[in-house]
């Protein structure tokens, strides 16, 4: 266990508990939203919210986690002997990260090839890359870490390609009242996963052990936040604007 002040475990104690609150209210709001929305978007908001749902449940169990790990006792904190158990992330982002690629093909509402193709493809590249990151998440030496983080951002190189080339022609022929939301969305997503890589490399750095374990930590939930719950809601707005477009009668009846 690395050593970490009391300051330290209340700042990552409260960004999950705030990130788990974060999650299932997002959640909810999504799957309640499929209302609003044309049936041919309804799916995508189906996954966004299931991609938080996931979230806060692997938020709360990293929460009780990191609470079993140390105990505040008279302003001193301690180690209690368990081990914290940072595999729920990697759990987490193998179930949610495929699907974040599939809920932004799914709301551009593609052809059913092109979105067959690219969902097959893109979800199993992002798969592959937690798969490949995760030896060096748990490795114990910075040598290995650089080997399973330089292999892992194969297929990361790859999926961002797929963002802004092999879609790049599908979202120029969005509606006019959504193309720009449709970039950013996937500006959001590509800025969101390159923050992963960066937060990887903190053990690299000079600083001490409690720090680098306070900056991974922070580090990972500020990206979660941001790639899931901050996606899933531009998403929704997305297929708002869309099915008001495409489905005036829904748009009558609200």
């Amino acid at each position: 266990m690395e050593t970490i002040s009391l300051a330290q475990y209340s700042l990552v104690y409260n960004a999950f508990s705030f990130t788990f609150a974060t999650m299932a209210a997002t959640t909810l709001f999504l799957w309640f939203g499929r209302s609003q929305v044309g049936p041919a978007y309804r799916t995508a908001l189906t996954i966004s919210g299931l991609v938080c749902a996931i979230a806060a449940y692997h938020y709360f169990r990293i929460f009780e986690s990191w609470s079993g790990a140390y105990e505040a006792k008279d302003g001193i904190l301690l180690v209690t002997g368990v081990a914290f158990n940072d595999a729920y992330r990697y759990v987490d982002w193998l179930l949610t990260v495929p699907l974040l690629l599939i809920e932004l093909i799914l709301v551009m509402r593609l052809t059913q090839s092109e979105t067959t193709s690219k969902c097959l493809r893109l979800g199993f590249a992002a798969a592959l890359m937690i798969v490949l990151g995760y030896p060096g998440e748990i490795a114990d030496n910075n040598a290995s870490r650089a080997l399973w983080g330089t292999l892992s951002a194969i297929p990361f190189l790859y999926i961002v390609w797929e963002l802004f080339k092999g879609l790049g022609e599908s979202i120029e022929r969005q509606p006019d009242n959504v193309r720009k939301l449709v970039k950013d969305a996937r500006l959001i997503t590509f800025a969101s996963w390159g923050f992963y890589p960066i937060v990887y490399m903190v053990p690299y750095t000079d600083l001490g052990g409690g720090t680098v374990e306070t900056a991974v930590q922070i580090g990972y939930t500020i990206a979660d936040l941001v790639a899931k719950a901050g996606v899933g809601v531009l998403i929704y707005v997305i297929a708002v604007r869309k099915s008001a477009v495409e489905y005036p009668e829904l748009a009558k009846s609200t």
